[in-house]
């Protein structure tokens, strides 16, 4: 009887400290402005993706769909077959690469760039005025990395 208490407790605490896990193994990272290519385990019928907004989804043919990050954000993506079974159902979760990403935070104004080699900005909607008043740092050459801060215009 002790035993079986035991193996119980066992098993329950094993449940929730994978519980995180699983659910992080549910989720499909997708990178912004980027593609990714699945298979799927049978013909697909349907696909429906939660926002549109963030992630776009089109079939290559019956068995693979190509999913691409249009926005960041999460998401879902559910495939069925043609019997209404679902076949493939995650989160995708759509995010920009921290490398070669530079974000400028002034208040509430936030200005992302791309920088690969030369930045230019990116991004919609957060950038406002900004795309009004020019760059916010001159981007025509790539700052030496010398291991001192460097200084913005404008800034002391």
């Amino acid at each position: 009887m002790r035993a079986t208490a035991l193996a119980t407790a066992l098993a329950i605490a094993l449940a929730i400290a994978l519980a995180p896990a699983a659910a992080f193994a549910a989720s499909l990272g997708v990178p912004l402005d980027q593609s990714i290519r699945l298979a799927l385990p049978a013909p697909a019928a349907d696909v429906i993706v939660g926002n549109p907004a963030i992630a776009e989804v089109q079939i290559a043919d019956q068995r693979h769909v190509v999913v691409t990050g249009k926005a960041g954000g999460v998401t879902n993506l559910i495939i069925t077959d043609v019997a209404g079974r679902t076949i493939f159902n995650r989160q995708l979760v759509v995010s920009g690469s921290s490398a070669d990403h530079v974000s400028l935070i002034n208040g509430a104004q936030v200005v992302s760039y791309a920088c690969a080699p030369g930045c230019a900005p990116v991004g919609g909607a957060q950038q406002g005025a900004a795309d009004a008043a020019g760059p916010a740092f001159p981007m025509s050459a790539p700052a030496a990395n010398t291991g001192a801060p460097a200084a913005s215009p404008g800034m002391p």
